[in-house]
């Protein structure tokens, strides 16, 4: 679900003055630089009630010492976030920022001077200017469209059909992308709609926990190098607990295919590269307390291709589930040219 060589990932960055957004890459510097706010997590969307709270989080540029955030969330009015009564929130050394919320159709986050005094409610919010130097504002999350359902190697798995922006780009699903064959065989394909890419996911519908993962999955070796082809760890509620097998050169022809990765990446310990060779290879996930093993083998022969193991960072279990996704890396020297497609065989768990 990276790009692990590159940037991981991109954050929705707002502009200053309203709701018009851009993506940006995955480092944020500091510096004389016009400030700015991102939303990295964004609360559902609600009614207002005051007797419900949610997590929001995002990220400064540009932010002096001595700033600080204000929280708006739209019902009816805008009301200062959380609690009338501590209507501030510390800015992180690492520029990032997080609090609670009531519900609200909209969220705002105001960077703001030591003198600024907020608002309680306001029909509009405060725009930029004086002690206010930035403004971000986001809608409410939105539940997700019902998944379509597939059974693959006695499992139920959820294809994804809603966009992303993976990869420092926006990245768009369709279930149809994700099918079982006559045979049991799992296809993902990514395809081209229009002037975009279209990618593929699915995800277990179930928690399974500590234990050994195995992936059996047709050649891999032939894929163009902007191709990603990721079959990874990810909760959705807590940390994010991301560890991932991943097959792409991320656009570099010369670099090797595949990789083994703790999260986070930019620690160099933490990725380990390797060659996935032509034919068939079963690639797997020994998952304990503290230990994560991984393993990638040639069913033809059994010889292993590469294996590592992980005693470091290693996340406790959670809500996490398995998934596995097909997806385009934007690389402006060797960009994707086909449609291209993976075979997963069989997926195995044992506890």
């Amino acid at each position: 679900m990276s790009r692990l060589k590159h940037c991981r990932r991109a954050i929705l960055v707002l502009t200053v003055a309203g709701l018009s957004w851009g993506f940006t890459g995955c480092g944020i510097s500091k510096g004389s630089v016009e400030p700015s706010i991102a939303f990295t997590r964004v609360p559902p969307a609600g009614d207002g009630s005051p007797d419900k709270l949610e997590e929001i989080e995002g990220r400064v540029t540009g932010a002096l010492p001595g700033q600080r955030i204000v929280l708006f969330a739209l019902s009816g009015v805008w009301w200062v976030q959380p609690l009338t009564g501590k209507p501030f929130t510390p800015i992180r050394a690492d520029s990032t920022w997080k609090n609670s919320t009531h519900p609200g159709v909209a969220y705002a986050a105001l960077l703001v001077d030591s003198s600024y005094r907020p608002p309680l409610i306001a029909n509009t919010l405060p725009e930029k200017g004086g002690p206010v130097r930035a403004v971000a504002t986001v809608k409410g999350a939105q539940p997700e469209s019902p998944s379509r359902i597939l059974r693959f190697s006695g499992y139920q798995w959820e294809t994804r059909e809603t966009a992303s922006d993976r990869g420092g780009s926006t990245n768009f699903y369709d279930p149809a992308n994700a099918w079982t064959d006559k045979n049991g065989l799992l296809h993902l394909r990514v395809t081209r709609q229009g002037d975009h890419w279209v990618s593929a996911e699915v995800k277990l519908s179930r928690s399974l926990g500590y234990g050994s993962y195995r992936f059996a999955v047709r050649d891999v070796s032939q894929l163009a190098p902007a191709a990603v082809f990721a079959m990874f760890t990810w909760d959705d509620v807590g940390p994010s607990r991301e560890m991932d097998i991943e097959i792409s050169r991320w656009g570099e022809p010369e670099d090797k295919n595949a990789q083994y990765v703790i999260q986070p990446y930019v620690v160099p310990a933490n990725t380990v590269r390797f060659d996935a060779p032509a034919g068939p290879l079963t690639f797997w996930m020994d998952w304990r307390p503290g230990r994560m093993a991984f393993k990638t083998v040639r069913e033809s022969t059994g010889r292993v291709v590469a294996e590592h193991v992980f005693t470091s960072g290693i996340p406790t279990a959670g809500n996490e589930r398995i998934y596995m996704n097909l997806w385009a890396y934007v690389n402006k020297r060797y960009p994707l040219h086909h449609e291209f497609e993976v075979v997963i065989e069989k997926f195995e768990f044992l506890p």
